[in-house]
C-alpha cells in the first residue's frame, strides 16, 4: 500500500553553514519515507527544475513517484544561518487551486503556494503555520483515522490557548478537529502523545551535532510511516520519529530501517525542576566591533527563542573601564547557571571568564570555528563542551541547562 504525501516542495538556501537544496516540508517528507522502503508518491506544486531535481534525489529509490501540480515559479526560504528566521521570497500573489488527494493513507502539510483538499482513510496533518494554520477539514478534507502532529506554539494558536501547556490543548485540539491522535513537538522536552485513552511524553535525543532546517518535516515524516503505513501505536511511532530525528539533526540524512534498528543517542534529561526554574546563561564574548557585536546580540536573541534567561555583559552591563565593569562581570557568572563562551579570536576576558566559570563548577559551551586542538586544550581538558558550529552550540548550551 502507498503512502501518499501532499504539500511543499521549496527551494532551501542557507548561507553558514552552506546549503543549497529543493526540498521543502513534502519532498523531504517523501524522500524520507521513501528511504525507509516504503511505496510513495509526492503530490506537490513543481516547476520543471523542482520536478527534475527531486526525481534525482530519489533516482536510487525503488518506489518513488512526483506527482507534479506544474507551475511556473517557486518558493524560496534563504537562511543566514540554520536558525535565523528565513527570508521567503516566491509566494504568489493569488494562490493555486487546491490539489485533491484522494487515497488510503496520506500525509499532508500546510503550504504557502496553495492547498491540498485530502480526503483519506488514514490522515497525519501538520498544518506548518502558526499565526495562520488552518484545521483539517477548514477546506473539505476528510479522514476517518486523523492525527495532528504541530509545534507547541502551533498548538497553542490553534487551540487559542496561549502558554497552555500540551496535556491541556491537545485534548482541546483533538476534539474541535476530530483527532484521534495529537502529538505536539515540545523542544528539548521531546513530543507529548496524545490519544482517548492515553498520554505519554516521549523523549528528544542528543547529538553531537544538530542541523535545524527540515528537522520537524523529518519527525513528522517518520511519525507517519510508523503510525500509517507499520501500524505502531502513536506512542511507538512518535518515539521512533524522535530517534529518526536525531539521525536527520546529527547527519543532514535519512535513516534507513536498518539505520533506525541499530540508533543509541541518549535521550536528553530534563531536570524535575526545569519547567519552574527558568536556567540563566552567562554570554561571554568579545563585542568591540560590529561583527562581535552582532554575534553577541543574535546568540543572546536564539538562546531566548530557547526558553533560557541570558545575562549578556554587553546588553547588562555595558562598557566601561575596568574598576566599573569587572566585579559585575564575574558576579554575573556566579549568578548564572552556565556559560556559553563564543570564543573565536580567543579574547582573553572571554578566556579568563571560562576559567572563573569552570573553576566554580559551571557548565560551560565554548564556540568556536576557527581554533582546534592545542587552542583549545585546556578548555577541553577542564570539562567544556566544545562545539564548532553555531547551532550545535545553542542546543548544547540548552541540554546543559534543562539537566541543571
Amino acid at each position: 500500500m502507498t503512502l501518499h504525501v501532499v504539500g511543499g516542495v521549496y527551494h532551501e538556501r542557507c548561507i553558514h553553514p552552506h546549503w543549497n537544496e529543493i526540498y521543502g516540508s513534502a519532498g523531504r517528507a517523501a524522500i524520507a519515507i521513501a528511504t525507509l522502503g516504503t511505496p510513495v508518491r509526492l503530490h506537490s506544486y513543481m516547476n520543471e527544475g523542482a520536478l527534475q531535481i527531486i526525481a534525482q534525489q530519489a533516482a536510487w529509490l525503488t518506489d518513488f513517484c512526483p506527482v507534479q501540480t506544474k507551475i511556473e515559479g517557486i518558493v524560496s526560504f534563504i537562511y543566514l544561518h540554520d536558525m535565523a528566521s528565513p527570508d521567503i521570497k516566491g509566494v504568489p500573489v493569488s494562490l493555486h487551486p487546491p490539489i485533491v488527494v484522494t487515497e488510503d493513507k496520506v500525509l499532508r502539510f500546510g503550504m504557502l503556494d496553495g492547498d491540498a483538499v485530502v480526503h483519506a482513510n488514514w490522515a497525519v496533518y501538520d498544518p506548518q503555520n502558526a499565526h495562520d494554520g488552518q484545521p483539517f477539514a477548514a477546506n473539505g478534507s476528510t479522514a476517518d483515522h486523523l492525527a495532528l502532529v504541530l509545534n507547541s506554539f502551533e498548538a497553542e494558536c490553534l487551540a487559542e490557548m496561549p502558554g497552555g501547556h500540551p496535556s491541556k490543548t491537545a485534548p482541546v485540539l483533538a476534539e474541535c478537529q476530530k483527532a484521534e491522535v495529537v502529538v505536539i513537538k515540545m523542544g528539548p522536552e521531546g513530543a507529548f502523545v496524545w490519544t482517548s485513552t492515553e498520554t505519554a511524553q516521549i523523549p528528544a535525543f542528543k547529538t553531537s551535532r544538530v542541523w535545524k532546517i527540515g528537522s520537524g518535516d523529518c519527525f513528522v515524516a517518520q511519525f507517519a510511516n510508523a503510525w500509517m503505513y507499520d501500524r505502531k501505536s502513536p506512542i511507538e511511532a512518535a518515539t521512533i520519529a524522535s530517534k529518526a530525528t536525531a539521525y536527520y539533526c546529527e547527519t543532514k540524512g535519512f535513516p534507513t530501517k536498518a539505520n533506525l534498528e541499530v540508533l543509541d543517542f541518549p535521550p536528553v534529561v530534563i531536570s524535575p525542576t526545569y519547567r519552574q526554574n527558568i536556567r540563566q546563561v552567562y554570554l561571554a564574548g568579545p563585542f568591540f566591533d560590529l561583527a562581535q557585536i552582532w554575534m553577541v546580540q543574535q546568540a543572546r536573541i536564539n538562546l531566548m527563542e530557547l526558553g533560557l534567561k541570558v545575562f549578556s555583559p554587553y546588553h547588562d552591563i555595558g562598557l566601561g573601564l575596568a574598576q566599573d565593569v569587572v566585579l559585575k562581570d564575574l558576579e554575573g557568572i556566579r549568578q548564572s547557571d552556565l556559560v556559553l563562551a563564543l570564543s573565536d579570536g580567543l579574547d582573553a576576558g572571554t578566556v579568563y571568564e571560562i576559567g572563573y566559570a569552570r573553576a566554580l563548577n559551571k557548565p560551560v559551551v565554548v564556540y568556536s570555528e576557527r581554533h582546534r586542538g592545542e587552542s583549545l586544550k585546556m578548555m577541553e581538558g577542564s570539562g567544556c563542551t566544545i562545539c564548532a558550529e553555531y547551532t550545535s552550540a545553542m542546543y548544547s548550551t540548552l541540554w546543559e541547562a534543562v539537566k541543571i
